[in-house]
């Protein structure tokens, strides 16, 4: 029995737009732009990939240009038959590059599929201008996957105020280690090491990504942290002056021998202190970071802040890492949360689970990120 045409068209473009997520993810994931994947399709009925690029970084060609790139030059005269497909809405302004939608317009491309829409006042309204020029434009196709890969950077673009200005706040992951059954420390308090060398050296590598780490400091007192990115041999992972900037929540003082103000982001300023917080009014807080230029802050404990963060609605992101070990007692990794009743736990999306050596770490988005300011 032959398959319905439009049924056809539906799983090759499904098809396709996965091809382009999986090429998205060729691009770098820790820069102010998305990772975006575009997969150029010939017509009905062979559907076959004719082109296909990705966007390797800030600078750079978008993915749809990438691909318009790599079109080869016999569908110069029938590229109102192809279909592009691409993870995120074509974007509509001119930045480091031209608008997306304006080249495909150019290319005389006939139809445009994209996952997600551009959530960027400036970057928006692709869809609608590809409509005026009489591109065909569906949207939504594998929306729920393209979420998943653009999570960290959908959540960052709401902290970003309508008019374009620096972030209000900065993009918050909260991270801790802990063992299968939810504990952060033993009896005795010691907590090093929870994980083992995979999952630390993986830390170091997200603190390197991060503009600051913060703790608290009962963390600070108990650990001595010292809050930088390093490799297996304790190198710095990044220069001194791209090391995360070290913030310290809490009242008490920072000890005058603390490894922390042996700092290499600290080293030539008059003050050579981390930023100190009280925690008393964590918005107030994270809009103080905002308009130091902090985009974004990696926060590594201890239980107490990052319960308040969580409690408060000012966590993004989660980075948990699970180690396969039982400890019992009382030093939970997460404290009190305000709920009462198993109906208003605080709901999570799983983005990724990645095996680390014999650890595991669950990175997840709570449902109630990204209160505004």
């Amino acid at each position: 029995m032959q398959q319905d045409p439009q049924a056809a068209r539906r799983e090759a473009l499904e098809e396709a737009m996965r091809r382009a997520l999986t090429i998205a993810r060729r691009g770098p994931s820790d820069t102010v732009n998305p990772q975006v994947g575009c997969v150029i399709l010939s017509p009905a009925p062979d559907f076959r990939v004719v082109a296909e690029g990705w966007h390797r970084g800030v600078g750079t060609m978008h993915a749809e240009t990438d691909a318009l790139a790599h079109l080869p030059a016999e569908w110069a005269d029938h590229a109102k038959e192809l279909t592009a497909v691409v993870t995120l809405e074509p974007c509509n302004h001119t930045g480091h590059t031209g608008p997306c939608a304006l080249a495909l317009i150019e290319a005389g491309i006939g139809h445009v599929v994209h996952a997600l829409p551009d959530p960027g006042q400036q970057s928006s309204g692709g869809a609608e201008r590809l409509r005026e020029a009489g591109v065909e434009v569906i949207s939504g196709v594998c929306e729920a996957e393209a979420r998943t890969l653009l999570a960290g950077w959908l959540a960052r673009q709401q902290h970003t105020k309508r008019d374009g200005e620096p972030v209000a706040r900065p993009h918050v992951i909260a991270k801790w280690a802990q063992t299968l059954d939810g504990r952060a420390a033993a009896a005795d308090g010691t907590s090093q090491w929870i994980t083992g060398p995979a999952a630390r050296e993986h830390v170091h590598a997200e603190r390197a990504l991060a503009d600051a780490i913060a703790v608290a400091t009962g963390t600070l007192y108990a650990d001595d942290p010292s809050l930088t990115a390093r490799d297996a041999s304790g190198e710095l992972l990044v220069e001194a002056s791209l090391q995360p900037f070290p913030v310290v929540f809490g009242h008490r003082e920072v000890p005058a021998g603390a490894a922390i103000r042996r700092h290499p982001a600290l080293q030539g300023q008059v003050s050579g202190a981390p930023i100190r917080l009280t925690g008393d009014d964590l918005t107030a807080d994270l809009a103080t970071l905002g308009a130091s230029g902090i985009r974004t802050l990696y926060v590594e404990g201890g239980p107490t802040l990052v319960s308040s963060l969580l409690a408060a609605g000012l966590v993004d992101e989660l980075h948990v890492y699970l180690a396969p070990k039982l400890l019992g007692g009382e030093r939970v990794a997460i404290q009190e949360l305000g709920i009462s009743s198993i109906t208003d736990a605080l709901h999570l999306t799983v983005t990724g689970v990645t095996r680390l050596g014999d650890d595991l770490l669950v990175t997840a988005i709570p449902e109630n990120r990204g209160s505004d300011l």
